[in-house]
Order: structure tokens, then C-alpha cells, then sequence
């Protein structure tokens, strides 16, 4: 069996968030990353370690996670890593709320956090931020897919 990451699709886009995260240092930039297997999207973080040049720091949101500028600000303190992600967001039992006030607080982020701030989403997730937060959505450079959205899976003939 393949590994699930062991794809020239699932290699390119890690080196391109790799390369995103280290063209993006010293300044804020919003990236999101969409895979919807957190089983592939750990796998994938342990090889982005391997590609990245950049230090960054993996922040895990808790299923009560109200906000994301505080939950982010409270875990650093003081340090400005080089990179944060952020992971968990589906998991969070207020995620409709959290979007809203993320959007709300957006310039907030630009303003304190001088690093690329990568979030992990799901196509759920995904559809939440063009819905409840769509100009902080639009503030995220492309959408780096780290599998097919479920709606374009396609089904291949199997030949003879």
C-alpha cells in the first residue's frame, strides 16, 4: 500500500508551503492549507519538517477555542517564532463563532503577528471561511490542497 503522502501531488505541495512559509518571513502572511484526512495532515507536518528550512511553532486549537488571535497571542507571549500552524480547527465546537470574531479582529493579526501564520483547514472549514469571514479569507494567498475536495474525487475505469 502507498503511503498517503508518497504522491509527486502531495511532494510539490508541501514544497510549496514550504517555499511560501520562507519567502513570507518577517512579515504577516495568511496561507491555508486544505487536506481532509488529519491522518495525511499529520504525515504531511512530519515531512514539512524535513522541507523546511523555517523554525515554526504548531499550535493544536482546544475543542473550546473561542478565539484565534487570543488563543494564538496567549500561547506565544512574547516570542515571534519564525512561522506558526495552526491545527484543530475542525475540531473546535464554536468554529462558527471563531471565524466571526477572527474575521472581526483580521487587522489584529496583521498588526502583532510579524510571521506566516499557516491555518489547517477542511473543505468544511474552507466553505465556513468564504461564508463567515470572507475578507480574511480573501487576505489568504491560494489554497495549497493537499488532497481533492470529496465533490471532484473522480472515479477511474479500471481496464481490461
Amino acid at each position: 500500500m502507498k503511503s498517503l503522502v508518497n504522491s509527486q501531488d502531495s511532494t510539490a505541495s508541501i514544497q510549496t508551503l514550504a517555499r511560501t512559509i520562507k519567502l513570507s518571513q518577517g512579515q504577516f502572511s495568511l496561507l491555508l492549507a486544505c487536506c481532509n484526512s488529519t491522518v495525511k495532515q499529520q504525515q504531511i507536518l512530519r515531512l514539512l519538517k524535513e522541507f523546511s528550512t523555517v523554525k515554526y511553532q504548531e499550535i493544536q486549537l482546544p475543542s473550546s477555542a473561542e478565539t484565534l488571535y487570543t488563543t494564538i497571542a496567549n500561547t506565544l507571549g512574547s516570542t515571534q517564532p519564525e512561522a506558526v500552524i495552526v491545527t484543530g480547527l475542525e475540531s473546535v465546537v464554536a468554529i462558527n463563532q471563531l471565524l466571526i470574531s477572527t474575521n472581526q479582529m483580521r487587522d489584529e493579526l496583521r498588526k502583532q503577528f510579524i510571521f506566516p501564520l499557516v491555518l489547517w483547514v477542511n473543505d468544511e472549514i474552507l466553505r465556513k471561511l468564504v461564508w463567515l469571514a470572507p475578507d480574511l479569507k480573501n487576505w489568504a494567498a491560494s489554497t495549497i490542497r493537499f488532497d481533492l475536495p470529496h465533490n471532484q474525487l473522480r472515479v477511474q475505469p479500471i481496464s481490461a
